[in-house]
């Protein structure tokens, strides 16, 4: 479908690629990988033809369509909802239209004539071409689609400039999945998306007819669709022959033989230099001086690119709050006509940590609003426990930044003493780095200013956390960083989220809300929930009505409470009895592993001496003394890799 040879694309000094080739057959399913700035973006606008690159080529078949979905930036109005999503159908109705007019002028015409028998045959030809769409498919298609993606039918008449900005990208993704190109961009497609749009989507990609192209951070969507990785980082692209788990994986293993092989050569070229020092001087030995010199000119080095630092963070302990940390009564929330929920009870107690799902416009904003004390609710009531300090991060909360102050100003205001000499390192787990933290808010797209917002709340002291879809604006390094916090953090912690593999490690119950429903309790995460609701819908398809899975998920009890405890328990008690061990192992381990690159690091340095390299027994005992420790440090290597993997298993066992 797409021939991509040879590409160049620049920004000033920057090269953000070149040399680029690559092909994209016509069931292909390709994910562009790399930190945000890579390039990745700026490849797919190329693809598209918005951007034209600096050099290279890109051929596709004459008749191809490449659609393409940008991040943001789409605003459709002047159209019903319908009505623009049938534009996708244009050269359909266009030929319907034509056809209904020389149908017209058939009936004037004397069926005996040659112009009667010209015209029904010039219709003829246009109702085949017609046909390809299927005609008696397209409104049935457009609905589907329209709801599929969260619109009900009450929006089809309504204005498309009546819609906010994530449901605007969802009439382009509709138009986009109705015109069906041949190769199909998606940049960020689920980061407007809720977790039932985001089931549709995910199902209409897997049975698609053509090649698709994606970009995300949201690694289950990857790994269940992708069959293909091209991941772009230090102005290198790299292509790997699987999904998004196969590239990191196989990445490191790259990465690990990139090193060896780096060693290996580094242990030559000192070995070589050492000689030609050692007999530089000696004219018997001029000839093989310079032999070696010019082997070690011409010698292709390998280059290995400096690995960033690993950026952590780690939320100082939060201060202690009652057990009871919020608890609704009977609450309602209503505006006007408009009823969110009633009557709903609710408590969240210290250290549970709740994900929070649901359609668009069903309450999950709505509830954060509530339990953190923004909005107070119609009826009923919300009580905090003692020493509760909520924190809350919502999307609405960039547009409300300082636009004059810049990014280190902005987070440096609301730090606490204890994580003001933090915030550069934090700003940096986001992808503010080096100058990037003295730009002005008012600067920055909208992403990076809900970046700001984001790290403003992290460095807030709290222990209650409520975040609104937090990694919506982060790469994949920077949702481990958050991930990671959020595992080790002790304090309470609400997220509305559709990001399985972020909450899937984190959270351990989910709070659905859905309109015309009272909200209900899934105990599980994500995919737990996930799969109770394909549960339900087998169960309705199968004309039960669902009811064994609705009783699974009946209001939480004291009973349940406690039995959720004690599996708490449980673990807590497996994590002291079989991961403690191990992780104390691999410490000593670590331990002995730097003891002997030290002792390797001074031995190196002992056969660079002149009275080591002149007298041969002493050259001897030091180099098989170094092939002694260079075993050593290889087997312990071995070790660690099996050891680290057994720690990472059990401790993905046990939370």
């Amino acid at each position: 479908m797409l021939a991509i040879s040879n590409l160049r694309v620049e920004f000033g000094a920057r090269v953000l690629f070149d040399g680029l080739s690559f092909s994209v057959g016509e069931r292909d399913r390709i994910s562009f990988a790399g930190p945000n700035g890579a390039g990745k973006s700026t490849l797919m606008k190329c693809l598209a033809g918005v951007l034209e690159p600096n050099a290279g080529t890109i051929s596709k078949p004459k008749d191809a369509r490449v659609g393409y979905l940008p991040q943001e930036g789409i605003h459709l109005s002047g159209h019903s909802l319908y009505d623009e999503a049938e534009s996708s159908f244009a050269e359909a109705r266009g030929l319907q239209r034509r056809i209904d007019e020389l149908s017209a002028e058939l009936r004037a015409l004397d069926p005996r004539s040659a112009p009667y028998s010209d015209l029904l045959e010039r219709i003829g030809t246009l109702e085949l071409q017609l046909e390809h769409f299927d005609p008696a498919r397209i409104k049935p298609r457009i609905e589907s689609v329209l709801q599929g993606l969260g619109f009900s039918r009450g929006d089809f008449r309504r204005d498309c400039g009546e819609f906010s900005g994530g449901w605007q990208m969802r009439i382009a993704m509709s138009k986009l999945f109705l015109q069906e190109p041949e190769v199909l961009l998606l940049d960020e497609p689920t980061n407007h998306l809720d977790v039932d749009a985001q089931r549709w989507m995910e199902q209409f990609l897997h049975g698609y007819r053509g090649a698709i192209i994606l970009i995300s951070h949201d690694k289950a969507l990857l790994d269940t669709l992708t069959n293909r990785t091209i991941a772009f980082e230090n102005g290198k692209a790299t292509e790997y022959a699987g999904n998004y788990s196969f590239f990191v994986e196989e990445s490191r293993k790259r990465r690990e033989i990139l090193e060896k092989q780096y060693k290996a050569q580094q242990r030559d070229i000192q070995k070589a230099e050492a000689w030609i020092n050692r007999f530089r001087a000696k004219n018997t030995k001029a000839t093989q001086v310079q032999s070696r010199i010019k082997q070690l000119a011409k010698m292709e080095r390998i280059e290995l690119d400096l690995e960033e630092a690993g950026m952590n963070f780690t939320f100082p302990p939060p201060p202690p709050s009652a057990h009871s940390v919020a608890v609704l009564e009977k609450a309602s929330m209503r505006y006007g006509a408009l009823t969110v929920f009633e009557n709903f009870d609710f408590e969240i107690t210290r250290g549970e940590k709740f994900a929070v799902v649901g359609p668009n416009g069903a309450g999950k904003s709505t509830f954060c609003r509530l339990i953190t004390g923004e909005e107070a609710p119609t009826e009923g009531s919300v009580e905090f426990g003692s020493k509760v300090f909520p924190s809350f991060f919502s999307q609405n909360h960039a547009d409300e930044l300082d636009p004059a102050r810049n990014v280190l100003e902005t987070v440096e205001a609301v730090a606490s003493r204890d994580n003001i000499g933090h915030v550069r390192n934090l700003l940096g787990c986001f992808l503010f780095r080096g100058d990037d933290v003295f730009k002005p808010v008012g600067v920055l797209s909208g992403g990076e200013r809900s970046r700001v917002a984001l790290v403003r709340m992290l460095v807030r002291p709290a222990n209650f956390l409520i975040l609104d879809e937090p990694t919506n604006h982060l790469d994949m390094q920077s949702q481990e960083v958050l991930q990671n916090a959020l595992h080790h953090y002790t304090g309470t912690v609400i997220i509305v989220s559709h990001n399985r593999a972020f909450l899937d490690p984190l959270v351990t119950r989910t709070l659905e809300f859905r309109q015309g429903q009272a909200p209900r309790i899934f105990f599980g995460n994500l995919t737990y929930y996930l799969e109770k609701k394909e549960e339900e819908e087998s169960g309705r398809a199968a004309g039960g009505g669902g009811k064994e899975a609705v009783h699974d998920l009946a209001p939480e009890t004291p009973a349940n409470r406690k039995e959720q405890r004690r599996q708490e328990a449980e673990l807590r008690k497996k994590r002291a009895r079989v991961l403690k061990p191990l992780e104390d192992e691999l410490a000593v381990l670590e331990e002995k592993i730097a003891e002997l690159e030290a002792a390797k690091a001074t031995l190196t340095e002992h056969l660079g001496k002149p009275e080591v390299t002149g007298d041969p027994e002493e050259l001897r005992k030091a180099t098989t003394a170094f092939q002694s420790l260079s075993e050593q440090l290889e087997t312990a290597f071995t070790e660690w890799t099996s050891l680290s993997d057994q720690v990472e298993k059990v401790r993905a066992e046990v939370g």
